[in-house]
């Protein structure tokens, strides 16, 4: 569908100033490879994240603007999907060879910062932090340290193919006021009235953002302000039951269905046209519109009205952090410094990484939004317009915690496991990389 672009500014200072940190490890990952800068200098950084083609393309281009203005710098960027980065990542600190700059996920903050692995970016005048809110610094803190600061900020949302529902007769529902079990009816009623050719639901039961997020909706929260697990046994057996429940009922897949197909919007089931509707990190809600044949509608996630409290927060898409040994430490911080206050750099990336955490940034990109992307930042406004309860760094031992829930999820899937035993192992295990 064709896009336009959008002169709205005025919610948009809203969404670095009123941020409230939580987890969620959400970015939109496929391909891999290296693309270093064009311009020679003294000075070269080595610079690595996780994404796509097109996110190293955008950052590229950002990338050639800080070189213009800092003559002597270059930077040879590394980028692949999320899975093997977070693995070729542990390796090279392990070995010694850290990047200066890096992408660092928000389940892996604080066991790389109490290794003593990462810098205090505090400590660096060369970083200006003075726009930056107090709240969106809390994300990336510990024991009064900077560790990490957020690249910007999303959370998830559920994005539905309209013009399947439309032609299936079915109704979708009103995302303000709807209920988990609205929704477990409308994928129902999806897959009944396209004769099984598409599945209502095809979210990730896998990806701890989901239950996180219910947790918080029933007044728990996944992980607490303490570095602890704070979200109950019944929540994890819920999640898992209703997969299952929605399953049987045929509004989600069955066992088996989905592949490993990567993780980009074009390679999603949703653009195949086999799930009419899918829970994403919403600042990918473009990719998936450009993606997929028909209208995508992007929704908020169902209990946000039903439930005892919000569960939404805004949480950083991926934090950047300077390696403790990076051998040109003044010089990476320039390149935070740029990545978070250089409007012209954030007109190269606009929303890919998130709405951007300086206010001003955010509001002078806001003229090149498309009309996609300010769908999603207008989301992000309201959103934050709502009382929205506290969020809190993850604790060391999160990954570990993410594999659980992923090993587990298989598990339940194929009915090897009930959800009740999952959840049990579930607590047993995440407890257990926590606490260690």
């Amino acid at each position: 569908m064709k896009k336009t672009t959008t002169t709205h500014i005025p919610r948009r200072t809203v969404l670095g100033a009123a941020v409230v940190a939580a987890g969620l490890a959400l970015s939109a990952c496929g391909g891999g490879g290296t693309t270093p800068s064009g311009s020679s200098g003294s000075v070269e950084l080595n610079f690595v994240f996780w994404g796509d083609a097109n996110r190293a393309k955008m950052t590229e281009a950002a990338l050639r603007i800080f070189e213009k203005k800092n003559p002597g710098i270059t930077v040879k960027t590394e980028y692949q999907d999320s899975g093997p980065y977070a693995d070729k990542l542990a390796t090279r600190f392990a070995g010694g060879n850290p990047p200066d700059v890096l992408a660092m996920a928000n389940r892996s903050l604080l066991e790389y910062a109490q290794r003593g692995t990462l810098a205090d970016l505090k400590s660096f005048s060369e970083l200006n932090l003075d726009k930056v809110p107090e709240s969106t610094l809390s994300r990336g803190e510990v024991d009064g340290k900077l560790y990490g600061l957020a690249t910007g900020v999303t959370t998830i949302g559920m994005v539905v193919n309209k013009t399947i529902t439309d032609q299936a007769g079915v109704t979708i529902p009103d995302d303000k006021t709807w209920s988990w079990d609205d929704y477990a009816k409308f994928a129902t009623e999806v897959t009944q009235k396209t004769g099984g050719k598409v599945y209502g639901a095809g979210y990730d039961v896998a990806t701890e953002t989901g239950p996180i997020l219910l947790a918080r909706q029933r007044g728990e929260d996944f992980y607490t302000k303490d570095n602890k697990l704070g979200v109950s046994e019944k929540t994890i057996e819920d999640w898992f039951q209703y997969s299952v429940d929605l399953r049987k009922s045929g509004g989600y897949p069955p066992a088996g269905f989905f592949e490993q197909i990567g993780g980009s919007p074009a390679q999603s089931y949703l653009a195949k046209g086999t799930v009419a509707s899918q829970i994403i990190p919403i600042n990918n809600f473009r990719g998936y519109n450009e993606a997929v044949e028909g209208e995508v509608v992007l929704l908020r996630i169902p209990g946000e009205t039903t439930d005892e409290r919000r569960g939404y927060s805004a949480d950083p898409t991926m934090l950047w952090s300077i390696a403790a040994k990076s051998k040109h430490p003044k010089e990476a911080a320039k390149l935070v410094d740029f990545l978070t206050n250089d409007a012209d750099g954030a007109a190269e990336v606009l929303t890919q990484r998130g709405v951007p955490i300086n206010p001003e940034v955010a509001a002078a990109i806001t003229p090149k939004l498309s009309a996609d992307d300010k769908t999603f930042v207008d989301m992000m406004a309201a959103i934050q317009e709502d009382d929205l309860p506290p969020a809190y760094v993850y604790p060391k031992g999160a990954s570990v915690v993410a594999d659980t829930l992923k090993q587990l999820t298989t598990e339940v899937e194929f009915g090897r496991v009930s959800p009740a035993d999952a959840a049990k192992t579930f607590m047993e295990k995440s407890n257990a990389a926590i606490n260690k």
